[in-house]
Protein backbone atom coordinates (compact mmCIF):
# COMPACT_ATOMS: atom_id res chain seq x y z
CA UNK A 1 0.00 0.00 0.00
CA UNK A 2 1.48 3.37 -0.86
CA UNK A 3 2.00 5.48 2.19
CA UNK A 4 4.19 7.87 1.71
CA UNK A 5 1.98 10.70 1.18
CA UNK A 6 1.04 11.61 4.30
CA UNK A 7 3.59 13.63 6.77
CA UNK A 8 4.51 11.45 10.07
CA UNK A 9 2.81 14.43 11.89
CA UNK A 10 -0.71 13.74 9.91
CA UNK A 11 -0.19 9.79 10.31
CA UNK A 12 0.14 10.25 13.59
CA UNK A 13 -2.34 12.54 14.14
CA UNK A 14 -4.84 9.97 12.59
CA UNK A 15 -3.73 7.31 14.33
CA UNK A 16 -4.49 8.71 17.62
CA UNK A 17 -7.89 9.83 16.14
CA UNK A 18 -8.47 5.64 15.17
CA UNK A 19 -7.14 5.15 18.80
CA UNK A 20 -9.54 7.81 20.19
CA UNK A 21 -12.63 5.93 18.28
CA UNK A 22 -11.27 2.63 18.94
CA UNK A 23 -11.70 3.28 22.95
CA UNK A 24 -15.31 5.38 22.71
CA UNK A 25 -16.90 2.71 20.38
CA UNK A 26 -15.20 -0.62 20.36
CA UNK A 27 -13.64 -2.37 17.07
CA UNK A 28 -17.00 -3.30 15.57
CA UNK A 29 -18.62 -0.09 15.98
CA UNK A 30 -15.86 2.23 14.60
CA UNK A 31 -16.19 2.87 10.83
CA UNK A 32 -13.90 4.25 8.13
CA UNK A 33 -17.17 6.54 7.88
CA UNK A 34 -16.08 7.69 11.58
CA UNK A 35 -12.14 8.19 11.12
CA UNK A 36 -12.67 10.04 8.30
CA UNK A 37 -14.91 12.59 9.94
CA UNK A 38 -13.18 12.69 13.28
CA UNK A 39 -9.17 12.90 10.89
CA UNK A 40 -11.53 15.60 7.97
CA UNK A 41 -9.91 12.89 6.05
CA UNK A 42 -11.82 10.96 3.08
CA UNK A 43 -12.55 7.35 3.17
CA UNK A 44 -10.85 7.21 -0.10
CA UNK A 45 -7.71 8.10 1.35
CA UNK A 46 -8.13 6.39 4.50
CA UNK A 47 -8.63 3.01 1.58
CA UNK A 48 -5.63 4.23 -0.58
CA UNK A 49 -3.38 4.46 2.76
CA UNK A 50 -4.14 1.45 4.77
CA UNK A 51 -6.42 -0.55 2.66
CA UNK A 52 -8.84 -1.88 4.99
CA UNK A 53 -10.02 -1.37 8.62
CA UNK A 54 -7.90 -3.79 10.54
CA UNK A 55 -4.81 -3.05 9.11
CA UNK A 56 -5.60 1.16 9.88
CA UNK A 57 -6.40 -0.19 13.87
CA UNK A 58 -3.35 -2.64 13.88
CA UNK A 59 -0.93 -0.35 12.86
CA UNK A 60 -2.36 2.40 14.98
CA UNK A 61 -1.71 0.40 17.79
CA UNK A 62 1.68 -0.20 16.40
CA UNK A 63 2.76 3.20 15.80
CA UNK A 64 1.46 3.96 19.85
CA UNK A 65 4.23 1.66 21.01
CA UNK A 66 6.92 3.45 23.10
CA UNK A 67 9.69 1.66 21.93
CA UNK A 68 11.02 -1.28 19.66
CA UNK A 69 12.24 -4.78 20.48
CA UNK A 70 14.64 -4.61 17.84
CA UNK A 71 16.64 -1.38 18.82
CA UNK A 72 16.33 -2.27 23.06
CA UNK A 73 19.80 -3.41 23.82
CA UNK A 74 20.94 -1.75 27.26
CA UNK A 75 24.20 -4.69 27.37
CA UNK A 76 21.65 -7.24 29.41
CA UNK A 77 18.82 -8.83 29.30
CA UNK A 78 17.59 -7.58 33.20
CA UNK A 79 18.14 -3.71 31.49
CA UNK A 80 16.59 -4.22 28.34
CA UNK A 81 13.39 -5.50 29.98
CA UNK A 82 13.24 -3.13 32.65
CA UNK A 83 14.41 -0.07 29.77
CA UNK A 84 11.26 -1.50 27.85
CA UNK A 85 9.19 -0.97 31.10
CA UNK A 86 10.62 2.20 31.76
CA UNK A 87 9.52 3.78 28.07
CA UNK A 88 6.03 3.40 29.19
CA UNK A 89 3.61 4.69 31.58
CA UNK A 90 1.05 3.07 33.67
CA UNK A 91 -1.81 5.11 32.19
CA UNK A 92 -0.54 4.46 28.57
CA UNK A 93 -0.18 0.84 29.75
CA UNK A 94 -4.08 0.52 31.15
CA UNK A 95 -5.21 2.15 28.49
CA UNK A 96 -3.11 -0.17 25.66
CA UNK A 97 -4.27 -3.36 27.51
CA UNK A 98 -8.24 -2.01 27.83
CA UNK A 99 -7.76 -1.73 23.42
CA UNK A 100 -6.15 -5.50 23.41
CA UNK A 101 -8.68 -6.59 25.56
CA UNK A 102 -11.10 -5.39 22.87
CA UNK A 103 -9.08 -6.37 19.95
CA UNK A 104 -8.61 -9.66 20.84
CA UNK A 105 -12.37 -10.12 21.62
CA UNK A 106 -13.13 -8.74 18.34
CA UNK A 107 -10.80 -11.19 16.61
CA UNK A 108 -13.12 -13.60 17.29
CA UNK A 109 -15.81 -12.84 14.60
CA UNK A 110 -13.12 -11.30 12.22
CA UNK A 111 -10.35 -13.40 10.31
CA UNK A 112 -9.32 -9.93 9.12
CA UNK A 113 -8.54 -8.45 12.17
CA UNK A 114 -7.11 -11.60 13.04
CA UNK A 115 -4.53 -11.89 10.11
CA UNK A 116 -3.71 -8.00 10.90
CA UNK A 117 -3.33 -8.17 14.56
CA UNK A 118 -0.57 -11.76 13.52
CA UNK A 119 1.04 -10.03 11.10
CA UNK A 120 1.39 -6.39 11.74
CA UNK A 121 1.50 -6.27 15.86
CA UNK A 122 1.88 -9.98 17.58
CA UNK A 123 4.93 -11.90 14.42
CA UNK A 124 6.85 -8.20 14.99
CA UNK A 125 6.99 -8.35 18.75
CA UNK A 126 7.49 -11.77 19.10
CA UNK A 127 10.34 -11.21 16.60
CA UNK A 128 12.19 -8.40 18.48
CA UNK A 129 11.77 -10.39 21.66
CA UNK A 130 13.37 -13.24 20.21
CA UNK A 131 16.08 -11.00 18.89
CA UNK A 132 16.55 -9.45 22.36
CA UNK A 133 16.40 -13.45 23.98
CA UNK A 134 19.15 -13.82 21.34
CA UNK A 135 21.74 -11.13 22.15
CA UNK A 136 21.36 -12.34 25.80
CA UNK A 137 21.97 -15.77 24.88
CA UNK A 138 24.80 -15.14 22.87
CA UNK A 139 26.48 -12.81 25.72
CA UNK A 140 26.05 -15.79 28.03
CA UNK A 141 23.14 -14.34 30.07
CA UNK A 142 21.17 -17.54 29.40
CA UNK A 143 22.07 -21.05 28.08
CA UNK A 144 20.84 -21.72 24.53
CA UNK A 145 19.34 -24.73 25.61
CA UNK A 146 17.27 -23.49 28.64
CA UNK A 147 13.97 -24.74 28.00
CA UNK A 148 12.37 -21.35 29.14
CA UNK A 149 13.49 -19.64 26.39
CA UNK A 150 10.70 -20.79 24.32
CA UNK A 151 8.12 -20.10 26.75
CA UNK A 152 8.88 -16.26 27.06
CA UNK A 153 6.57 -14.98 25.24
CA UNK A 154 3.92 -16.87 26.52
CA UNK A 155 5.22 -16.16 30.57
CA UNK A 156 4.71 -12.53 29.24
CA UNK A 157 1.25 -12.64 27.77
CA UNK A 158 0.30 -14.71 30.81
CA UNK A 159 1.36 -11.50 32.94
CA UNK A 160 -0.67 -9.37 31.31
CA UNK A 161 -3.71 -11.59 31.22
CA UNK A 162 -3.76 -12.79 33.95
CA UNK A 163 -3.16 -9.55 35.92
CA UNK A 164 -7.04 -8.58 35.16
CA UNK A 165 -8.42 -11.91 35.34
CA UNK A 166 -7.37 -12.88 39.09
CA UNK A 167 -6.77 -9.39 40.34
CA UNK A 168 -8.77 -7.11 38.20
CA UNK A 169 -6.15 -4.65 38.05
CA UNK A 170 -4.51 -3.61 34.67
CA UNK A 171 -0.59 -4.40 34.46
CA UNK A 172 1.05 -1.65 35.18
CA UNK A 173 5.29 -1.24 35.95
CA UNK A 174 5.67 -2.01 39.33
CA UNK A 175 4.02 -4.95 38.92
CA UNK A 176 5.69 -6.18 35.59
CA UNK A 177 8.90 -5.09 37.02
CA UNK A 178 8.82 -7.42 40.02
CA UNK A 179 7.25 -10.33 37.86
CA UNK A 180 9.86 -9.95 35.46
CA UNK A 181 12.29 -10.62 38.09
CA UNK A 182 10.54 -12.96 40.27
CA UNK A 183 9.60 -15.18 37.46
CA UNK A 184 11.23 -14.37 33.78
CA UNK A 185 14.45 -13.59 34.77
CA UNK A 186 14.93 -16.97 37.14
CA UNK A 187 13.55 -18.71 34.74
CA UNK A 188 16.22 -18.28 32.29
CA UNK A 189 19.01 -18.31 35.01
CA UNK A 190 19.99 -14.67 34.94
Amino acid sequence: MARSRLTPEREAELYGAVLDLLREVGYDALTMDAVAARTRSSKATLYRQWGSKPELVVRAMRHNKPVSLEQLDTGSLRGDFHALLAAGDDCQMERDSALMRGLFHAVHNNPDLHQALRELLIEPEINGLQALLRRAVDRGEIAADNPALKYVTHMLVGALVARQLIEDRSPDRTFLRSYLDAVVLPSLGV
